[in-house]
């Protein structure tokens, strides 16, 4: 509180952060000197912003900004006409109908209005501001404002300093007026709907120190503009952000003409080329973020003079060439470097080995860069660093165990995945920091450390580890969420204190040694989305806890000693289970094939091949809906967490097509039933021809007898069908000859019989060894001939399809006559077309070669000025 000396009259309140709460009296009227009222931040929440305010005659400066205040603006609030600052921002339940009171603010200079509700006011919003001729800084950041008028009869606002329309839904290319703006220190349009092109005049606001224009709908090219601001004498620009919008071309050499420049952001475009030279002279600039763009040329040696840069972030481009001690010796203050090309390792670090660098990071990303393959001492000496990615670097050297026990206790998030490195992990590790860690894809040794930390994120897979899985690590890392170990020499049980992580979601242990039985209390893992714990030498029955889960999608525990029944038990479920692939594969399981399967209608995969099943094949497989409408159940967030968490390090071998192929990023794609090398008997289930989005079906190597269902013709997707070494008999149904998509058919040895049915994609599978061991079958492509062939069997070309190619070819052959004389003939029967046609040939090739010329002079003289 503040008093006039000689009067003592209260002419200041500042109440801001105070936790007050209620409603305000009106006696604060008596208060009638006051010019200076501050109430910001505090919890007058449900309340409105008493209308009395409007009766303080002498107030220039109120504040009520982040105070919980909700309803609509009191309009009397314009009576203050001292008023010079207005802040209602940070209100989120504040809103106006209209602005009109504004015009009576005559004295206003500063006016926030961020987060208040103005989609009511619509257009108006301009008109009313564009009353106010005192105005110098203006935030209207997100108040839904829809539109913004491309003209305006006559501006007051010549005086405004700072406009921010941040985070709007405005649709609309950028307005000229605002050329007109000359006074502009800070515009801020961030995350709009604005299109168009940048215009020129942009840069010709030269008293500009902040420009934002990221996240909106930009294209073009930002020459022009660039060359403008360079152009100003007293050039002030500080701040540019254009990222996330539609922008192409190269980087001008007038980039370097914006020597105050601070802060450059230019990600996810479509900018291409080198970087300029000229960047060298941006001698203020401290952050450069160029990532996820289409950069293809190299690095300039300039960017050794940038001593104030701290972020340089050139993550997803295609940068080439070498970096050097020259583009890093003086970079002394860069605390985050990110740096990620192509997969081909098109850029080289060629750095002295010893080389130690004036520079220690925090942040450090290097992905498919080579840097190896020794480890280089300027990383080692990094002591710093709280995140690190050095992925697929080439790398294939020795470190010591020392440095890893130094990098766990200090980083958050590690990634040196795919290269060769050699070390042995201490055999303790403790950190409360340590979220992320990936050393997937190496050659570490030894035994799986104790981990006491937090974790979420842990891959170890594909590498050399040994011994066994630590039998308390779920006491050790409750809060895992992904633990893939898989392709290592891990031997032991799988612990039961696994269940005591309660959110983890990705398990994958598979291609290791493991032995014993799995533990029985995975109902206690509510969020698990994905256990992989195929290729080992587990024993024992499936517990009936893992098979309960609701939100399982991915279960494999293919090559296996697992026994007994494939439990399923009563649905506890709130919504239909979500399991998408369900492999089981080369184990001993035995029984029937449980009815409760079917209530998997997100079925995708499912894979009980070589065990030693009985019984029949459940007649509700028609269940699977995702197979028999091709829907999926996932959604984006699901999907996404698959696909970043699991999928691209998740393999399954499916046996299709007559071999065995390995599925890994497009796994959740896999449409197939497999159930050969079983001791089924029964019918072929008419069900199962109404799953039309199944692309394999094996049914192999079982007891199946009946026959082949008459409607298989309605699984269009079809395109691997084995049903070979059954009982099968009766015909081959004509509809198999409409299967499309059909490449690999297997009907061999069977007791089928009657003429093979011939015509469209039939006729591309005539190998007779698809059909041998039918004693009763003829036609082709066996040699046997049917009851009323006289003839010799006829070959296949000329079964059905041989008047079809006929017509073919006399398509092909007038199709290929009409068009040479439809062009050649009329070229050769009219001199006048004959003429113009050469005359607009040599025009052409003209044209061309000018453009060759003028491309190489123009290339010429850019190399001349880069080198001037």
């Amino acid at each position: 509180v503040r008093c006039k000396n000689r009067t003592g009259h209260v002419t200041v309140l500042n109440l801001q952060n105070y936790h007050l709460g209620g409603t305000i009296k009106p006696s604060l009227l008596h208060l009638k000197h006051l010019t200076h009222l501050n109430l910001a931040e505090n919890f007058f929440v449900g309340t409105q912003i008493p209308k009395f305010l409007g009766m303080l005659n002498n107030l220039r400066y109120l504040d009520l900004y982040s105070s919980g205040y909700g309803g609509e603006i009191p309009p009397h609030l314009g009576n203050l006409s001292h008023l010079q600052v207005l802040n209602l921002g940070g209100n989120f339940g504040l809103r106006a109908e209209s602005l009109v009171w504004l015009s009576g603010l005559s004295s206003l200079e500063s006016l926030d209005l961020g987060r208040v509700d103005l989609y009511d006011v619509r257009g108006s919003w301009l008109k009313a501001v564009n009353m106010l001729p005192s105005l110098v800084r203006l935030y209207l950041d997100g108040c839904q404002l829809k539109s913004l008028d491309l003209t305006l009869p006559s501006l007051n606002l010549t005086s405004l300093e700072v406009l921010d329309l941040f985070d709007n839904p405005i649709k609309s290319p950028l307005p000229h007026w605002f050329s007109n703006l000359t006074n502009l220190q800070v515009l801020d349009l961030r995350s709009n709907n604005f299109y168009g092109s940048i215009p020129f005049w942009i840069g010709s606001l030269c008293k500009l120190r902040i420009l934002r224009l990221n996240s909106n709908r930009l294209h073009g090219g930002i020459m022009g503009v660039l060359d403008r601001f360079s152009a100003c004498q007293n050039n002030s620009l500080e701040i540019l952000y254009l990222g996330g919008n539609y922008l192409v071309g190269s980087l001008p050499q007038s980039l370097g003409a914006l020597r105050n420049l601070q802060e450059l952001d230019l990600n996810t475009n479509f900018f291409w080329g080198s970087i300029p030279a000229s960047i060298g002279n941006l001698s203020s600039l401290e952050l450069l973020e160029l990532s996820d763009n289409n950069f293809n040329g190299t690095i300039p040696e300039s960017f050794g003079r940038l001593a104030k840069l701290s972020t340089l972030s050139l993550v997803s481009n295609q940068m080439e060439g070498v970096l050097t001690e020259t583009h890093l010796a003086n970079l002394t203050r860069l605390d985050a470097f990110r740096l990620t090309t192509d997969h081909n390792k098109s850029l080289v670090f060629n750095l002295k080995h010893d080389w130690v660098p004036p520079f220690r990071l925090t942040t450090l990303v290097l992905i498919n860069c080579l840097i190896g393959p020794s480890f280089p001492v300027w990383l080692l000496v990094q002591t710093n660093l709280s995140y690190v990615i050095v992925s697929n670097a080439g790398i294939s050297d020795i470190v010591e165990e020392e440095w890893f026990a130094r990098l766990f206790s200090s980083c958050w998030f590690v990634d040196l995945s795919n290269n060769s490195i050699t070390a042995k992990l201490p055999p303790r590790i403790y950190s409360e920091m340590l979220e992320n860690v990936d050393l997937s894809r190496n050659n570490f040794v030894g035994q799986i450390p104790l981990w006491e930390t937090n974790a979420t994120q842990l891959y170890l897979q594909r590498n050399s580890f040994s011994g066994f899985i630590p039998e308390n690590i779920g006491e050790l890392m409750p809060r895992l969420k992904t633990f893939f170990v898989s392709r290592n020499q891990i031997s032991g049980r799988l612990p039961s204190s696994i269940c005591k992580m309660m959110g983890l979601k990705f398990l994958s242990v598979s291609h290791n040694r493991l032995s014993g039985q799995l533990p029985d209390c995975w109902n206690k893992l509510r969020s698990l989305k994905v256990v992989d714990a195929s290729n080992n030498s587990l024993f024992g029955e499936i517990p009936s806890s893992l098979t309960s889960l609701c939100h399982l999608i991915l279960l494999m525990l293919g090559d296996n000693n697992l026994h007994g029944d494939i439990p399923f038990p009563p649905n506890s479920c709130r919504q239909v289970p979500l399991l998408y692939i369900l492999q089981l594969r080369s184990n001993l399981l035995g029984g029937n094939i449980p009815e409760e399967i079917c209530r998997l209608s997100n079925m995708r995969s499912l894979d009980l091949s070589n065990n030693h099943l009985i019984g029949s094949i459940p007649k509700c497989l028609h269940n699977f809906t995702a197979l028999k409408y091709g829907n999926r159940s996932l959604d984006y967030e699901e999907l996404f967490d698959l696909q970043d968490g699991t999928i691209n390090e998740q393999t399954m071998l499916v046996g299709t097509k007559g071999r065995e192929l390995e599925y890994s990023r497009t796994l959740l794609e896999v449409k197939n039933i497999d159930l050969s090398e079983n001791n089924l008997i029964g019918e072929f289930p008419k069900g199962i021809c109404r799953l039309a989005f199944l692309d394999t079906l094996n049914l192999s190597t079982n007891y199946l007898s009946g026959s082949i269902p008459d409607n298989i013709g309605d699984m269009r997707w079809l395109e691997s069908l084995d049903l070979s070494v059954n009982k099968f008999s009766g015909p081959i149904p004509s509809s198999l000859s409409s299967l499309t998509l059909l490449n690999h058919l297997k009907l061999s040895y069977n007791n089928l019989s009657g003429r093979i049915p011939t015509g469209y994609q039939l006729q591309t599978l005539n190998d007779s060894s698809n059909y041998q061991g039918n004693p009763l079958l003829c036609g082709v492509p066996l040699l046997t001939r049917c009851p009323g062939d006289i003839n010799s069997p006829p070959t296949p070309s000329s079964l059905g399809g041989s008047k079809d190619k006929l017509w073919l070819y006399l398509s092909i052959a007038m199709g290929y006559i009409v068009g040479f004389w439809g062009v050649c003939g009329t070229l050769v029967m009219k001199e006048s077309w004959r003429q113009a046609y050469f005359r607009y040939v040599d025009e052409l090739k003209e044209k061309l070669l000018l453009w060759i010329a003028l491309t190489i002079a123009r290339s010429r003289r850019m190399i001349e000025k880069g080198n001037n």
